[in-house]
């Protein structure tokens, strides 16, 4: 058996983390920060999810000198100007989700155009260079909480070509068609043409 390379993933949310470990769990081993006992709050000060990515990421490559990678995204909604963007984990002011549906269900209230899109950015710090990979998936907002699978604002966003929001939708088909999952793909195709 061939060993895997060793990446960390500087994420805290737990759900993150094994959504990617199914998705990379044959091009590299995984480990979490908490793996590591790292449960320090790692700043998110810039204005772009590219921004956030590699701040993550640099901080836990400089702790602990291994390739890392991180992730930041957001939900940019249209009629919002693109909020709430790169605050959407704490767009109501702190990290409830429900919160946060709720203040942009309101928010929308007056909007006929409800066409929103999900984006993750990826930022890999290996021990040479920085690289980025980006996933889009388009869609629209309900006008109320559909489904409990999934997290943050997956029960209240619709993929464009399909009628029911991330939360109701089968985790198998989230995970081929999710924002986070043609970013993974990017970074596993990566993984496959390079050595860490």
């Amino acid at each position: 058996m061939t060993d895997l390379p060793t990446l960390v993933f500087a994420t805290q949310n737990e759900k993150k983390l094994e959504e990617l470990r199914i998705l990379i769990a044959k091009k590299a081993h995984l480990i979490s920060l908490n793996e590591l006992d790292f449960n320090d709050e790692i700043p998110e000060t810039t204005n772009t999810l590219e921004g956030n990515a590699y701040q993550k990421a640099l901080t836990i490559y400089n702790r602990f000198g291994k390739p890392c990678f991180s992730d930041d995204s957001g939900l940019f909604v249209k009629a919002l100007g693109g909020a709430p963007g790169v605050d959407s984990a704490c767009y109501s002011g702190g990290r409830d989700s429900h919160k946060n549906m709720a203040l942009l269900l309101d928010n929308l209230a007056q909007h006929q155009d409800r066409s929103a899109y999900f984006k993750t950015v990826f930022c890999l710090i290996t021990h040479d260079d920085t690289y980025y990979f980006e996933g889009i998936v388009d869609g629209i907002i309900t006008t109320e909480l559909r489904g409990t699978n999934g997290f943050g604002y997956d029960p209240i966003f619709i993929p464009k070509g399909f009628d029911q929001t991330f939360g109701e939708l089968d985790k198998t088909i989230k995970k081929s068609i999710s924002h986070r999952a043609k970013a993974s793909e990017q970074l596993i195709e990566f993984l496959n043409s390079s050595d860490l």
